[in-house]
């Protein structure tokens, strides 16, 4: 059973103190009962999320949202097929885009494709098949957006973040040494339909036909990550830092100093 402690709410608290509190609580809650390991990965199903996620919030709501041209809760372009949906929850919405992928987390099209993959042992692309996607594909990506939408608002945040379960102290740990070196883990989908992973893909070269291009040439020295700190520099408030911390996690956990540098700013936006 999910161990959490629903906060208590001052009467005089703020929104934004009632919000605090409570995300606070969301991402303290220990899923460690409701995950399971395989491979040094931490999964969690949409069931089991949905379920402590009403425990905290009994009125919220969730929405899939359909394409207006076909009615169908999927969206095609030329570069694959995407899901959307959104989680509400205390007059706060979260959205999530989707992309729709295959048992190797390659982008799924409404056709069969195929897509160049860089081989670390030969150190060449080789050819992989990729089938086009099924009402199936389209309802696996729909349950991992939706547990993304409340991983926004707090619940099993850390899982993302490549921890495991939440300590005594209500401080995400990690059990084991992830066997992906450090990359960005999360949840995996399974056969189900009900899980989802975040980990860092392979470079990938998807043949659409396209002639080759020429390699860019080396740039002059710059710093990659000057606009997403001028980001986290600018904003206002500790949810909007959170969102751009989300949209950004891969780049964040990769650069120290952006990390630091976001935490700090955290801290200042709390003392506020």
């Amino acid at each position: 059973m999910c161990k959490f402690t629903k906060p208590t709410i001052p009467a005089d608290a703020t929104a934004d103190e009632r919000r605090s509190l409570m995300f606070d609580a969301l991402y303290s809650a220990d899923l460690s009962e409701e995950t399971e390991k395989k491979s040094n990965l931490t999964y969690l199903s949409w069931s089991q999320a949905w379920k402590v996620f009403k425990q905290f919030y009994p009125s919220a709501t969730y929405k899939i949202h359909t394409n207006p041209n076909t009615g169908l809760p999927v969206f095609e372009s030329e570069m694959g097929l995407m899901v959307h949906t959104e989680v509400e929850a205390d007059g706060i919405t979260y959205e999530d885009w989707m992309p729709i992928m295959d048992y190797a987390s390659r982008a799924m099209k409404s056709f069969p494709y195929s897509v160049q993959v860089y081989d670390k042992q030969t150190k060449q692309y080789v050819e992989k098949h990729v089938e086009g996607a099924t009402t199936f594909d389209v309802n696996s990506a729909i349950q991992r957006s939706t547990v993304k939408c409340m991983a926004r608002h707090g619940l099993g945040l850390y899982i993302y973040n490549g921890f495991d379960h939440i300590d005594e102290n209500g401080e995400p740990q990690q059990t084991q040494q992830n066997s992906n070196n450090g990359q960005q883990n999360g949840y995996q989908q399974k056969n189900n339909g009900g899980y989802q992973r975040q980990q860092a893909q392979p470079r990938q070269q998807y043949n659409n036909n396209r002639p080759a291009q020429a390699q860019p040439q080396p740039q002059a020295s710059v710093d990659p990550n000057a606009a997403l700190k001028a980001q986290v520099n600018a904003t206002t408030d500790v949810q909007a830092l959170i969102s751009l911390y989300l949209d950004n996690t891969a780049v964040i956990e990769a650069n120290p100093d952006v990390k630091n540098l976001l935490t700090t700013r955290k801290k200042a936006l709390q003392a506020i």
